[in-house]
């Protein structure tokens, strides 16, 4: 089930207070991505993103989707806290409503390894503008191995804290099998996506040619990113998208 949000000239897959599942753009309008080329921290993020959309003649409404870069993994407490401090920003631009139990913006937020930021930063963001005849175009969020639902993380987690070979394909089975669904939500599958990125500091190749490839998601090849998904015990996350625009700043 997706929802409209007329004021982005988006669509998106309702999910929780902190970001949406996925988004697709509308008919006569695309998404662009544009990527930092170093990470910029949240505050100073938000103000350049504003004047980035602004300079194009778009409304800040028209933001739908980021990418997070945090210094570590944090508990569920740290995790809501950071939340709560991110939405203000999208509350204030007039995409959430500040009460509400979902939010239209797509995203992914993990955490680098090796040379994390000091603090939590933008890697990169989405908005849409106007094109006639634009081909469909999309963001998937990132999504790990954790199902939806009520309970705690070590409740929702597959196979939680367990990382031999069976739970290891357990773990991105479900992840990839979760990607399919939102895409399905949009009415596309793996044959139209434009890029696949794969976060984890775990070696997945012996998995990879079963899980990933067979299933088409590595069609335009698979981009990974030594980092952890954000909460602590997460292990495998994946995010996936159609964007014909692409830019580094």
């Amino acid at each position: 089930m997706t929802r409209d949000f007329p004021a982005g000239n988006y669509s998106y897959i309702p999910a929780v207070f902190q970001y949406s599942s996925g988004v697709k753009a509308h008919p006569d309008f695309e998404i662009e991505r544009v990527r930092f080329d170093q990470p910029v921290p949240l505050a100073d993020g938000f103000s350049m993103i504003a004047d980035y959309i602004e300079a194009a003649d778009r409304p800040l409404t028209s933001f739908c989707a980021c990418e997070l870069r945090s210094p570590a993994a944090v508990d569920e407490a740290g995790f809501r806290a950071f939340n709560e401090r991110y939405v203000t920003t999208l509350a204030d631009w007039g995409i959430f409503d500040g009460v509400g139990t979902n939010n239209p913006v797509a995203r992914s937020n993990v955490c680098p390894e090796i040379d994390p930021p000091l603090e939590p930063s933008f890697y990169a963001f989405c908005f849409t503008r106007p094109m006639l005849g634009a081909r469909p175009s999309f963001v998937i969020a990132g999504g790990a191995e954790s199902r939806g639902g009520p309970g705690s993380y070590p409740e929702r987690i597959v196979r939680y804290r367990d990382l031999s070979p069976a739970a290891w394909q357990d773990k991105v089975r479900f992840t990839v099998g979760e990607m399919e669904s939102r895409l399905g939500a949009f009415g596309h599958g793996w044959k139209d996506t434009t890029a696949t990125q794969v976060y984890t500091v775990h070696d997945f190749h012996a998995v990879a040619a079963d899980e990933l490839v067979r299933h088409g998601a590595a069609r335009s090849g698979l981009t990974w990113h030594y980092a952890r998904p954000p909460v602590v015990d997460l292990e495998f996350e994946m995010d996936t998208r159609r964007v014909s625009r692409e830019f580094v700043i």
